[in-house]
């Protein structure tokens, strides 16, 4: 076998290895879907305390990726990980609520905030542990495997909630079937914990704490014996650089625009409203779209497969094609999703009754706005979804990366924690409400809301975010410091 052949392997090896850390975000986030559909109805929750149990892992998220880069800098990327990976363990097995625990929404909601600080130390560890060892032609290839696998994780778990459910009757999903949902999620986290360990530490933390012939030894397994020497006086050289400057801050002058941008961009990828659709799928379909409960993990389905095969096409063009047109695209893409989905609610007369008792649009509007649906996930998963975290993973300069991700990821999560707790919400407002008459807006509401956020992403992204493909991440700083 040759050396370019060990190369390749062992790269791909470990990025498959760490973006289980992004598939068990996905799957994590994912199962909150199809369990709180039923576990709603087991609790008798009314729309704001369900919006807060689904909310809660953000607000473990928020503080797992407020305390990552600390945790990153001081232990290192890889036991970062593995931290997180035990957590995971620890809130699929308690988020079923065993016999042995109290059947108590309060200790539901700390099992999913643990839940939700794993997918914070993840989330912002994976992607820049797969940055810091890809050469820089294919880093936006590899960090888009970080996205791949959150929606692969959505996927499997919407298939795994399916067949669960599927096989089950309604009333025993209410007692049961969702607890069965959430411990599924046990198989992958002890997956990722066992092969963790066969991954190396990354070497530019490694160099950061004066361990340079290690550093030195991963880099030359990872990329040969000649890009390695490359890529190791690289980082040793922004290194001293850094050592030689004075000792800077995020919120240093020449920084802190850098900063702004990245968290800025961060924030905008959850007011697109992806986990609205992604944690209400179920709801969306049975009460707006008028699927009857049988068809509605079915759509789910559907919705995760979309999801998936327009990330493929992210890899395949984002070192291409780049970026920054990615984005353009995947926004305009997006806002024609939305707005078809919510001029179609909004002119819809609800005069049809469903399995539940609900007012619904016809079959033909519900295929329309289903259509609309599907084309805001396909066009979000080829471009905000994973072309973020790429950007993310290359802005910020080495001195200030894990602080600067540490904030830009935090700030992600707080959004995400207002969307998901705010939507039920909005859907259930007077104004929103579905009627036999109408409501105000039909429930057409949160659609032109999100609409309105992705016509700034548009502007945003057109006016603040350079083009970075094929550039080092020491090259990027100078992109920046211009």
């Amino acid at each position: 076998m040759s050396t370019t052949s060990n190369k390749r392997i062992n790269i791909y090896f470990i990025t498959i290895v760490i973006t289980l850390g992004g598939l068990l975000f996905g799957y994590d986030t994912g199962v909150i879907n199809g369990t709180q559909f039923y576990f709603s109805k087991y609790f008798e929750l009314t729309g704001a305390l369900k919006g807060f149990i689904v909310s809660s892992a953000l607000l473990g998220a928020l503080v797992g990726a407020a305390g990552a880069g600390i945790l990153s800098k001081k232990i290192g990327r890889k036991k970062s990980l593995i931290i997180s990976a035990v957590f995971f363990m620890i809130s699929a097995w308690g988020s079923g609520l065993p016999s042995m625990l109290p059947q108590s929404i309060t200790l539901l909601v700390i099992f999913r905030i643990i839940g939700g600080v794993a997918i914070g130390i993840a989330s912002m560890n994976a992607p820049m542990y797969i940055a810091e060892i890809a050469p820089a032609e294919k880093r936006g290839n590899l960090v888009t495997f970080y996205q791949l696998a959150i929606v692969i994780g959505f996927f499997v778990v919407f298939l795994a909630t399916y067949f669960i459910g599927s096989e089950l009757t309604d009333s025993e999903n209410i007692s049961y079937g969702w607890r069965q949902m959430f411990w599924s999620e046990m198989i992958p986290a002890f997956l990722f914990l066992g092969l963790l360990f066969f991954v190396p530490k990354s070497p530019r933390w490694l160099m950061i704490n004066n361990k340079d012939e290690e550093a030195k030894g991963i880099l030359k397994r990872i990329h040969g014996d000649a890009i390695a020497e490359k890529e190791y006086s690289d980082i040793k050289i922004a290194i001293e650089n850094d050592i030689k400057s004075a000792k800077v801050s995020v919120f240093t002058k020449s920084l802190l625009p850098i900063v702004i941008i990245g968290t800025v961009l961060s924030v905008l990828q959850q007011f697109t409203g992806i986990n609205a659709v992604l944690y209400y799928g179920a709801d969306i379909f049975e009460q707006a779209l008028g699927f009857g409960q049988d068809d509605v993990l079915k759509q789910q389905i559907l919705l995760a497969t979309v999801n998936l095969l327009f990330t493929f096409v992210a890899m395949f063009t984002v070192d291409k094609l780049g970026r920054k047109p990615l984005l353009m695209i995947g926004g305009f893409g997006m806002l024609i999703g939305f707005l078809m989905m919510g001029f179609t609610l909004y002119f819809s007369s609800y005069s049809n009754i469903n399995s539940a008792g609900l007012p619904t649009i016809s079959s033909t509007e519900g295929i329309i706005s289903l259509v609309g649906i599907l084309i805001f996930i396909g066009s979000f998963a080829m471009s905000m979804g994973p072309v973020v975290w790429v950007i993310l993973s290359e802005i910020f300069p080495n001195k200030i990366r894990s602080a600067a991700m540490s904030i830009a990821v935090a700030g992600q999560w707080l959004a995400n924690y207002f969307v998901s707790q705010t939507f039920p919400i909005m859907v259930d407002s007077d104004a929103n409400k579905l009627q036999m008459n109408g409501g105000i807006w039909n429930n057409s509401l949160p659609y032109f809301v999100f609409s309105f956020f992705i016509i700034i992403i548009i502007l945003f992204v057109w006016k603040f975010i350079p083009e970075t493909k094929g550039k080092t991440l020491e090259e990027m700083e100078k992109v920046f410091q211009k």
